[in-house]
C-alpha cells in the first residue's frame, strides 16, 4: 500500500473556548483536564506515529505559533517531516494545496492523511485503522472524508448526505449525495431521523496527485499560489516560511468549498472512533469526567444543589449554588459565565473584544515566548511585577527599553546577565538593575529553569517599547506582543 502522510492542521483564532484559549494560545496547546496529558496537538502527533508504519508528520501553523509547535514535537519524541508556516491565514484550501504539493514532490503515489490539530479521538487503534482503509480508496482515485453517525441532533456541525455504496471492496465507503450547512434545530433532528445523514469531521484521506489533479481542475488559483509559495519557500531554524506575496495571492476559502463540494470523486467513509471536535465548552462538557450530578471541576470548586456544570478555575475558589446548566471558566484576567446552551456564543464575546480594542481575546497574563515565559503578577502606575521563567539554554535577545527600567531578582537558578560591556552570573538571592536605554541580554546557561522576579518602573510599560539586536530565534518586531 501506498504511504500515508499524516498532513496536521494547525492554525485556530482562539475564539470558540475563550477564555482558556487566546489568539496566540489556542485551544490545541491547552492542557484542559490535566497538565499531565497531551495537548490536542500533542494527542494528534501521537494518533498515527511513525512507529506504526505512517510517514513522520507535515505540519502548517502560522508564525505566531511556531516555538509551540515546536515544544509539542519535542515532548511527543517526533521529528516531523516539516513544518510550513502560513504568512496569511486563508483557511484549509491553499494550505493542503502546498501539502500535497510537498508530499507529491517525493513521493509519486503518496497519501495525505488531512488533521485538525484540536480534535479529540478516544479510540486511536480503530482511528489508524480507518486511515488505513480511507487509504486504499484514496489510492482508488477518490478524495475520502470521513463522516460520523450523529448522536444527537447537533447544530454546530456541518452534515453529509450519504449515497450508495461504492464498488465492492471500497472498504465502506459511500458515495457522497450533498454536502449541507450547519442546520437549525428542526432541520437537524431530521437529519438525525432520516438515517443518512453524517457530521462532517473534516478528516480527510486524499491520494496527493489526484488532490492537485482536481485542484487544477476545479480551482487553478489555489493551486497557482501554493506552487508558488511553495517553490519560494526559505529555512528558518527548521521551520519553512512560505512565500507571503504568494500564498496571500490565494482566496481564503476551505477545501470543502473549493474542491470537495464541486468535484465528482468525493466519498465519504463512516467511521466510530469517539471522534469530538471540542468546538464548545459544551461539546469540552461532553467528554469531561462528570461527577453523579453531571458537573466537571477542574480547580478548587464548591458545589451545592447544582447540576450539569463546567467549571474551570485557575487561582480562585469557585462557588456555585442552585445553577443548572452554566459554564464557568475563571482566569486570572477574565470570567466567562455562560449557559451551555449558549456556548457557541462565546466568539461574539470575542468580537467584542476587539472592536473595544481589548487585549484580553489574544494573550493570557502569562504569555509565552520561545525561550520560556513571562507572566504579569501584579500592574499599577508606572509600575509592573512580572515571572520570567527562562528554560535551560535559552537565550533572551540583545535589547534595550526606552521609557522604562527594570530590576532583576533571581528566585530559582543561576542566569547569565549581559549590561552594557559588563557580564556577570547572577544567583539565587542576587539581583541585577537596568537603567532605560541600557542594552541587556538575559541567558540560562544551567541545567534548570531559572525564574526571576522582573519590577519595571517608568513612564511607558508596554511590550513594544522594545529595540533588540541578536535574537537567537530570528523573531519580528511585532512579535513582542
Amino acid at each position: 500500500m501506498a504511504m500515508l502522510y499524516p498532513v496536521i492542521l494547525s492554525g485556530g483564532s482562539g475564539t470558540r473556548l475563550w477564555p482558556l484559549s487566546r489568539a496566540m494560545y489556542p485551544k490545541q496547546f491547552i492542557r484542559f483536564f490535566d497538565d499531565g496529558d497531551p495537548s490536542f496537538l500533542g494527542a494528534t502527533l501521537r494518533r498515527l506515529p511513525p512507529a506504526d508504519g505512517f510517514a513522520p508528520p507535515v505540519l502548517l501553523c502560522n508564525n505566531d505559533h511556531r516555538f509551540l509547535v515546536r515544544e509539542e514535537l519535542e515532548r511527543a519524541g517526533i521529528k516531523p517531516a516539516a513544518i510550513y508556516l502560513e504568512p496569511v491565514a486563508r483557511n484549509t484550501a491553499p494550505a493542503i494545496a502546498v501539502a500535497a504539493l510537498a508530499v507529491a514532490a517525493r513521493d509519486a503515489e503518496g497519501i495525505l492523511v488531512i488533521m485538525p490539530s484540536d480534535h479529540v479521538i478516544d479510540d486511536p487503534a480503530a482511528f489508524a485503522d480507518a486511515v488505513r482503509r480511507g487509504g486504499s480508496v484514496a489510492a482508488a482515485g477518490r478524495l475520502v472524508l470521513f463522516g460520523i453517525k450523529p448522536s444527537s441532533p447537533h447544530t454546530g456541525y456541518g452534515y453529509i448526505r450519504s449515497g450508495a455504496p461504492l464498488a465492492e471492496g471500497s472498504a465502506g465507503a459511500l458515495a457522497v449525495d450533498a454536502f449541507v450547512e450547519k442546520p437549525d434545530q428542526a432541520t437537524a433532528e431530521g437529519y438525525v431521523a432520516a438515517g443518512t445523514y453524517l457530521w462532517n469531521s473534516g478528516i480527510f484521506v486524499l491520494h496527493a496527485r489526484t488532490f492537485i489533479d482536481e485542484m487544477q481542475r476545479l480551482a487553478p488559483d489555489i493551486l497557482a499560489a501554493a506552487r508558488g509559495a511553495l517553490a519560494n519557500a526559505r529555512e528558518d531554524l527548521g521551520f519553512l516560511r512560505l512565500d507571503g506575496n504568494a500564498f496571500a495571492a490565494a482566496p481564503a476559502i476551505s477545501i470543502d468549498y473549493a474542491v470537495m463540494e464541486r468535484t465528482q470523486k468525493a466519498a465519504v467513509l463512516p467511521i466510530d472512533v469517539g471522534w469530538n471536535d471540542v468546538g464548545s465548552w459544551s461539546s469540552l462538557w461532553e467528554i469531561a469526567k462528570q461527577d453523579a450530578d453531571g458537573n466537571y471541576a477542574r480547580g478548587t470548586a464548591i458545589l451545592e444543589d447544582s447540576t450539569g456544570l463546567y467549571v474551570h478555575s485557575e487561582r480562585s475558589l469557585v462557588a456555585a449554588i442552585g445553577v443548572k446548566n452554566l459554564v464557568i471558566v475563571d482566569t486570572p484576567d477574565a470570567l466567562l459565565v455562560a449557559d451551555k446552551e449558549r456556548a457557541q456564543d462565546v466568539s461574539k464575546i470575542v468580537a467584542r473584544l476587539k472592536r473595544e480594542g481589548r487585549r484580553e481575546h489574544e494573550q493570557h497574563l502569562r504569555n509565552y515566548r520561545p525561550w520560556g515565559f513571562f507572566e504579569t503578577l501584579s500592574i499599577g502606575p508606572r509600575f509592573q511585577v512580572k515571572l520570567l521563567h527562562v528554560k535551560p539554554g535559552a537565550k533572551l535577545s540583545m535589547q534595550r527599553h526606552h521609557h522604562r527600567s527594570e530590576h532583576w531578582v533571581v528566585v530559582q537558578g543561576t542566569a547569565k546577565v549581559v549590561i552594557g560591556e559588563n557580564e556577570q552570573l547572577v544567583r539565587e538571592n542576587e539581583s541585577a538593575y537596568i537603567i532605560a536605554t541600557q542594552w541587556h541580554r538575559l541567558e540560562n546557561p544551567g541545567k534548570v529553569p531559572v525564574e526571576i522576579i522582573e519590577v519595571q518602573i517608568g513612564s511607558y510599560l508596554g511590550e513594544d517599547d522594545i529595540e533588540r539586536t541578536d535574537d537567537i530565534y530570528h523573531r519580528a518586531a511585532d512579535e513582542t506582543r
